[in-house]
């Protein structure tokens, strides 16, 4: 079999799996948004791009997109996070069938960098392109600049592909791109002077041959094709065929003995807290919360990198509502591995609900200790953090907990690579957004009507009011889950 009927081969496969996915027919709406903001996201690409030739016109020089570029690279690559998987988790299926090993995982290390939001990037470059031209700049300067700042694009889908998979092993592959992106920022909010966009200003206004982007970006795409097609499949392979470790006798056991006075809320309290110990998948979203936590809190009480009011504002709000919106996003994803068993008595998922939502309201307070220094410093005042934590505990777990009537995937607990349910659906990313930005949008409503003091204690008296009402809320949506329970259980059992 030749490399393009494979690739035509898998590609249709993938997008067969789409559609027979049980969480097909629940995307179609979510889809349709993705669509609209793919189609505003071409927009303003075109705007840019018309808006920077017209700043080469005026420069009279092709490169001037190569300043604007790392900045363009740095909000792709945070972007992919929620719409890139890697080629790992699409190619464990293939792995043991004869096919050769190689060849499948370069054929979705091709797809990924031909995909669609690579190719959504062509709205930045072409109007660049043809405006550039119409000055009467040179055509091959021109040709370069726009064929290496795709190369560019494609590289950093590589590059994004590389950090998922090492931080999926270690969450210490952080500090590479926290390092790599530092390097640029850090100077340039410190002293643009010493910053290397101003060397690259300095290297643009010498007039740097144009070809050297395309030549370098394309040096840096087959290093990182190179690296990846080892990687992944090394990877892939090692997490598919590796067997458990056994090193004797198991020597202590975690009990957890005095929950047990709360019955049966109380088992299933220990069973979402040794499923964090155990289970590296949720384990891991656990850590990279708290590191995302610590860090923010951070920047924010020793830089003056976010003093604006709103920014204030929705990062206190982010340091409090980061695990949820990250472990809530895939409720009852874990136990879909043995929802049979849940189901065997009346109201078990009742209280496993509950105990669910005691579990989230008592973390909380582990972002009310690490936002102390913010609150010393004077960028949190205290009735802003007790506001958000309200908040969360009371209208965003609301929002949060109605995924569990639709979701109906099973969440993988030990693979963190090749795991096929690890990246949200579209669904899920709809209420993850809608959960981050409204609350702040209500904060900029309540402020533009009272005082910054009514405004949380506005706040404070909504979340309050959702928290003491959680057993009514939560018992609706046991009962919605029990209308759709045969439909949610055929889903996740095809999702095993």
């Amino acid at each position: 079999m030749n490399r393009l009927l494979l690739f035509r081969l898998l590609r249709r496969n993938n997008q067969l799996s789409i559609r027979r996915s049980p969480a097909f027919e629940q995307n179609m709406i979510a889809k349709v948004l993705m669509g609209l903001g793919a189609a505003f996201a071409a927009i303003y690409l075109i705007f840019f791009g018309v808006m920077f030739g017209a700043m080469a016109h005026e420069a009279d020089s092709a490169n001037v997109i190569v300043l604007i570029l790392p900045l363009l690279l740095l909000f792709d690559f945070g972007a992919r996070f929620g719409i890139q998987q890697t080629p790992a988790m699409l190619a464990k299926p293939y792995m043991l069938l004869p096919l050769p090993r190689h060849s499948v995982i370069e054929t979705f290390l091709l797809s990924a960098t031909l995909s669609g939001w690579n190719m959504l990037w062509l709205c930045l470059f072409v109007p660049y392109a043809v405006i550039a031209l119409a000055g009467g700049l040179p055509v091959a300067s021109v040709l370069a600049v726009g064929a290496g700042g795709m190369l560019m694009v494609m590289c950093n889908s590589q590059w994004y592909l590389f950090v998922r998979t090492m931080v999926a092993r270690s969450l210490l592959w952080w500090l590479l791109p926290a390092a790599l992106y530092a390097a640029y920022l850090v100077p340039m909010l410190l002293d643009d002077k010493l910053s290397l966009f101003s060397r690259m200003a300095d290297v643009v206004a010498d007039d740097l041959p144009a070809g050297i982007l395309l030549l370098v970006a394309a040096l840096l795409l087959a290093g990182m094709l190179a690296i990846n097609r080892h990687m992944q499949f090394r990877f892939v392979f090692e997490e598919i065929a590796r067997e458990e470790k056994r090193e004797g006798a198991m020597k202590h056991v975690t009990e957890l003995s005095f929950l047990e006075r709360y019955g049966q809320a109380g088992e299933y309290l220990k069973l979402e807290m040794k499923s964090i110990m155990r289970n590296k998948a949720i384990r891991a979203r656990v850590v990279m919360s708290l590191a995302l936590v610590v860090m923010l809190v951070a920047i924010i009480t020793f830089t003056h990198m976010y003093d604006g009011f709103l920014m204030l504002n929705f990062w206190c709000y982010y340091c409090f509502s980061i695990y949820g919106l990250t472990a809530l996003v895939k409720v009852m994803g874990a136990e879909g591995n043995y929802i049979d068993l849940l189901m065997t008595h009346r109201e078990n998922i009742l209280s496993l609900l509950r105990a669910k939502y005691y579990f989230h309201v008592a973390v909380l307070l582990v972002p009310l200790v690490l936002t102390v220094p913010a609150v010393v410093a004077g960028k949190f005042p205290v009735l802003m953090v007790v506001a958000y934590t309200l908040l969360t505990s009371g209208v965003l777990y609301f929002v949060m907990f109605q995924l569990g009537v639709y979701n109906k995937q099973t969440l993988p607990l030990n693979q963190k690579i090749t795991g096929k349910n690890n990246v949200e659906n579209g669904l899920q990313l709809i209420v993850e957004l809608v959960a981050m930005f409204a609350p702040i949008l209500l904060v900029a409503v309540l402020l533009l009507l009272f005082s910054e003091t009514v405004a949380y204690i506005g706040i404070a008296a909504i979340g309050l009011i959702f928290t003491l009402t959680h057993p009514w809320w939560l018992r609706n949506i046991y009962e919605r889950m029990m209308e759709r329970k045969y439909e949610n259980l055929e889903g996740f059992h095809a999702s095993r």
